[in-house]
């Protein structure tokens, strides 16, 4: 049982740690908003991975061939929607500096708990790589066949727990950087350069996959 709960938190660890277009707009999305609203867009993340984590032991040596085909389509539509999301958060920083307002904020409707949660679960769940992952994982390890239910709930807790630490650990980091950056100028200057950056990773994210 221990090896189980081992391998899952190593899984999850393997699978979150990467920085990419997701992490840095999680980031960017607490830095401009709150901690509070960074928690759940984390565990938002977090479930997704848990989920996929779950459809590998259940099911993923069936499951796998049936994504592999659509996964091009996905990665274009999660690189659009968080291209769309850098490009939206960079104009209403532009907006926002250009009245001068020194708010902490820069979005232009209050961002609820609920919809930062949605949301990030959402743009994650387009990323069909992470199943193959945890199935590639799972079916070399004889999880899927040798395994108890049991050792399968602790797999997917252990990989969802691994996930959440890592969104929690990028959230807080996005609302030290919130604090330190509360002036207009600030809050235009880390906009910018995550739009940037989270633009340029979507990007590279279907070229790779092309």
């Amino acid at each position: 049982m221990i090896a189980v709960l081992i391998a899952g938190l190593l899984a999850g660890y393997g699978i979150a740690m990467p920085v990419g277009a997701v992490a840095t707009y999680l980031v960017a999305l607490t830095a401009r908003t709150s901690l509070r609203i960074g928690v759940f867009a984390a565990l938002g993340v977090a479930t997704a991975d848990g989920l996929y984590a779950l459809i590998a032991v259940t099911g993923g040596s069936t499951i796998t061939p049936l994504i592999e085909p659509v996964m091009l389509p996905l990665r274009w539509t999660s690189a659009s929607v968080l291209i769309v999301l850098a490009l939206w958060s960079g104009a209403t920083a532009i907006r926002q500096y250009r009245k001068q307002q020194t708010a902490t904020r820069t979005d232009r409707t209050p961002l609820t708990p609920v919809r930062a949660y949605v949301g990030l679960l959402a743009i994650t769940m387009m990323n069909p790589m992470t199943v193959i992952y945890f199935a590639a994982l799972v079916l070399g390890s004889n999880m899927a066949t040798a395994a108890t239910h049991v050792e399968h709930a602790v797999f997917v807790f252990a990989a969802f727990a691994a996930s959440a630490s890592w969104q929690l650990l990028l959230a807080s980091g996005g609302a030290l950087l919130g604090r330190t950056l509360t002036g207009s100028r600030g809050q235009l200057i880390t906009t910018t350069v995550s739009s940037s950056l989270i633009t340029a990773l979507a990007i590279h994210l279907v070229i790779s996959a092309s």
